[in-house]
């Protein structure tokens, strides 16, 4: 029989009484500890981490997507890369988790719907934030968060400030020498395709290697688009499995309303002008 395995022999350090520690280092006790279920029903559990880890994954995207814009009005262009392409895959990874989701069926989540009262994933300031970022600025949202004048200020600041495409649209100007009306930069707004801007994407599209970083960013914001959409398409249709076309516990209408988010884009010359080449 082969004798258990001790890793001390092998050196691996084995006391912490004052030391850090793994549960130490990433705070796990509080993490671990803030599954409070509302309700005896079995599914709530995975109802609760779903969406604490959704806001986790949420968080990154955040930290990656402000480095991004940093970066990119910086000049730093292709550092920028590698963050834009992370949060594409942040996003793979929480369309992975609607599969876990959907292992709920409408009768195991009725045990428990009742008791999350009024709220619902409508109301995560994170994902607001991460919508303001990409350029879907939606002032009327703000309103939600009114009762947290910490949440309400941070989507506030990010109002005032320039998106991640607004960055990419002030690189693509000075590169080609080109100028944008300066409606295309609304603050306050979503942003509205422009012919300007898809005849900018255009040329760099017509011509990659002479806008070959041009063309590079062009690509990486249409994938983490692409992985955004599919996102959001998994949201309806997993909304749709469980609650079928009731109103969501937050006062939307449900799926509905996730629908009408499926026609948003954050992007749009770099999708409008595919048909042009």
């Amino acid at each position: 029989m082969t004798e258990s395995y001790d890793p001390a022999g092998e050196g691996a350090k084995m006391s912490f009484a004052r030391d850090m520690s793994y549960v130490d280092y990433l705070a796990l006790d509080p993490i671990l500890g803030a599954q409070n279920r509302q309700s005896d029903a079995h599914d709530e559990m995975l109802f609760i981490i779903q969406h604490q880890t959704s806001e986790l994954w949420m968080r990154l995207a955040l930290y990656e997507l402000s480095a991004a814009r940093d970066r990119l009005a910086a000049g730093q262009v292709a550092p920028s890369f590698k963050m834009l392409t992370r949060v594409a895959r942040i996003y793979e990874q929480l369309n992975g988790a609607w599969e876990v989701l959907r292992t709920m069926t409408p009768s195991e989540y009725t045990a428990f719907r009742d008791d999350l009262g009024a709220s619902s994933g409508f109301q995560s300031h994170q994902y607001r934030l991460i919508e303001f970022i990409l350029g879907n600025r939606n002032v009327a949202m703000m309103k939600v968060h009114e009762h947290r004048p910490d949440l309400h200020a941070m989507l506030r600041q990010e109002i005032g400030r320039k998106s991640l495409y607004h960055v990419a649209l002030d690189l693509l100007a000075a590169r080609l020498g080109v100028t944008f009306d300066p409606a295309v930069y609304r603050l306050d707004g979503p942003h509205r395709a422009d012919d300007a801007v898809m005849e900018a994407w255009t040329q760099v599209y017509r011509d990659p290697e002479q806008h070959w970083t041009l063309y590079e960013l062009g690509e990486k914001l249409v994938d983490l688009e692409d992985y955004f959409r599919r996102w959001r398409f998994n949201h309806v249709t997993t909304v749709e499995r469980i609650i079928g076309f009731k109103r969501g516990t937050g006062g939307t209408t449900g799926v509905a309303y996730l629908r009408k988010m499926l026609e948003v884009e954050l992007f749009p010359e770099l999708w409008n002008m595919r048909g042009q080449l």
